[in-house]
């Protein structure tokens, strides 16, 4: 679906080619899924909960505030690098205008993501490696807000040069940091 999606948007992502390309029934997915948009809610929550587990690596062996910020910004790179995840993601997000069952999924795994990067903040916060400018969840709000500003600029310029603005990204994201 990963594949799919990037290479024909979530409209042209049908079960047909999806499960010709994965080899198994067209049943088969309907039987696990029920709809497209299930399967496309999976595969997002899949795939952040290994981000998640990712940058919870990343940030645990962190020693100061630096250290969480390459962290953070090692986590957006591999994410950005992967060209299905961000397309994916912003497509579901347009479903997710017109489909309140996707709305509620996709609403439910930016609280999670979100949560679980607060409490990373926190219990860095709590042994001494951070001191956050802003509350934990607030914190990561921003961060994410950061990194999806930056990722909208490349899914809409593909061409752009986005090292400037990551930089600044980055500039911005010590100043709660530290």
């Amino acid at each position: 679906m990963r594949a799919s999606v990037a290479a024909r948007g979530i409209a042209g992502s049908t079960f047909d080619h999806v499960a010709g390309e994965a080899g198994v029934s067209r049943g088969l997915l309907h039987y696990h899924f029920g709809t497209k948009e299930r399967l496309l809610v999976e595969v997002v929550r899949r795939e952040s909960d290994v981000r998640i587990d990712r940058l919870e690596e990343g940030i645990g062996g962190a020693a100061n505030a630096e250290d969480v910020l390459r962290a953070l910004v090692r986590s957006f790179h591999e994410w950005l690098g992967d060209r299905p995840a961000p397309v994916m993601t912003y497509e579901l997000l347009t479903l997710a205008q017109r489909n309140d069952e996707i709305a509620a999924e996709l609403a439910e795994l930016g609280r999670r993501t979100r949560s679980h990067l607060a409490e990373a903040l926190e219990r860095k916060q709590r042994t001494g490696v951070l001191s956050l400018r802003l509350e934990p969840e607030l914190a990561a709000m921003f961060l994410f807000a950061l990194a999806d500003g930056v990722m909208l600029r490349r899914l809409g310029e593909p061409e752009l040069d986005i090292a400037p603005l990551t930089e600044q990204a980055i500039i911005a994201a010590r100043a709660v940091l530290s």
